[in-house]
């Protein structure tokens, strides 16, 4: 319930309070009954506590106390880091895997053919909604003056063409191969040696350094390969600046996805490298929008991408069982909420209703 975070003074002093309440001492705080069948049964009695004029909580019976706990949330605040940097999302069986075709990426009919035929779409996917949000763009580098961090860039496939669009690019990737192949390849191109940065590095260790500094986050064929995608999101979320946009292609977690992703691609035809997805490690677009919404992160669009492995080229399509894109932004508002079980709106409504208790109209003149 509380995400493994350690409680503040001021909520142990509540639990406290609850305890103290709600079940109190056998001789004050309970009531030893007995049913015509000798069965004995503890009864909790509790009474009003006052916690401000305005803040009123009571709890008349054992199923009140429980509702009202089931009903606390958690927030998370701007300024709170509920992850640690040091845990990573890496996972490191998956290394060994890239770590092997490192060498391979720019091979366009080799292992890594379906990346290079995906830019056809990822890459309009992600221009034409950053432009929504630029008023003014210069011709023939419609994204210039855009901040880009293309998380598990792999050799830089889709990194190298967001950069000819006129974004500065960061591209990160925890495989040192892989980034070494990727600088390699930028290299014979001048203009892009100067649009695009390359770092060996997972996306925690840069979270601090780059908080708010990104206007989007690109995590292509990514999720499905970390091993923690609440906290994956999370840091995402943090180094966007208000107002940002996170781009996300991925697979959706559907019998079909098993038979064809895996399956099929892997054992039977071999055009994805065998071992390269764990069916588990797969996400449902439900399960991600609720992850992003939960962030701060509103969900613009999810549109489903199909593979023809006869015409070799990508479409999209309304069906999302097999592959999706999600387009997500940040909130550029900081909200600063009020646990629920503290609303005057509440605390009126229980005073309404109690408004016939002798014992609870007492405590309310106080």
């Amino acid at each position: 319930m509380w995400r493994g975070r350690k409680l503040s003074s001021s909520g142990n002093r509540f639990l406290g309070v609850l305890r103290s309440s709600c079940w109190g001492t056998q001789a004050e705080g309970a009531r030893l009954t007995s049913s015509a069948e000798n069965q004995f049964s503890w009864t909790p009695q509790s009474k009003p506590w006052v916690f401000s004029d305005y803040r009123i909580m009571w709890f008349k019976s054992y199923r009140m106390t429980f509702a009202c706990l089931n009903r606390m949330k958690i927030y998370r605040y701007p300024w709170t880091r509920l992850y640690s940097t040091s845990q990573s999302t890496v996972d490191s069986s998956e290394i060994k895997t890239f770590l092997a075709l490192a060498h391979r990426w720019w091979d366009e009919q080799g292992v890594y053919a379906l990346l290079h035929s995906m830019n056809d779409l990822r890459v309009p996917f992600i221009r034409d909604n950053l432009l929504k949000t630029v008023a003014q763009h210069q011709p023939g580098k419609p994204l210039s003056g855009i901040k880009i961090l293309d998380v598990g860039c792999g050799g830089g496939l889709l990194t190298e063409p967001l950069g000819r669009l006129g974004a500065s690019v960061i591209g990160i990737d925890p495989v040192a191969e892989n980034i070494k192949t990727a600088q390699h390849h930028k290299s014979f191109d001048p203009v892009l040696d100067k649009r695009i940065e390359y770092r060996a590095c997972s996306l925690e260790e840069i979270v601090e350094e780059t908080a708010e500094t990104f206007d989007a986050v690109v995590a292509s064929e990514v999720v499905e390969h970390v091993i923690d995608l609440e906290t994956f999101i999370q840091c995402c979320c943090q180094v966007l600046k208000p107002g940002g946009s996170l781009f996300i292609t991925t697979i959706n977690k559907t019998q079909l996805s098993y038979a064809l992703g895996i399956v099929f691609s892997e054992q039977i035809t071999g055009i994805v490298p065998k071992g390269t997805h764990t069916w588990e490690k797969f996400v449902s677009p439900e399960k991600l929008e609720s992850i992003l919404e939960s962030n701060g992160l509103s969900v613009q669009t999810v549109a489903g991408m199909l593979y023809n492995p006869f015409s070799g080229y990508w479409h999209w399509s309304e069906n999302t069982s097999l592959n999706y894109a999600a387009h997500a932004v940040k909130s550029t508002e900081q909200e600063h909420p009020v646990p629920e079980f503290v609303f005057k709106g509440e605390t009126e409504e229980l005073r309404h209703k109690d408004s016939t208790n002798p014992g609870v109209q007492e405590e309310l003149k106080k």
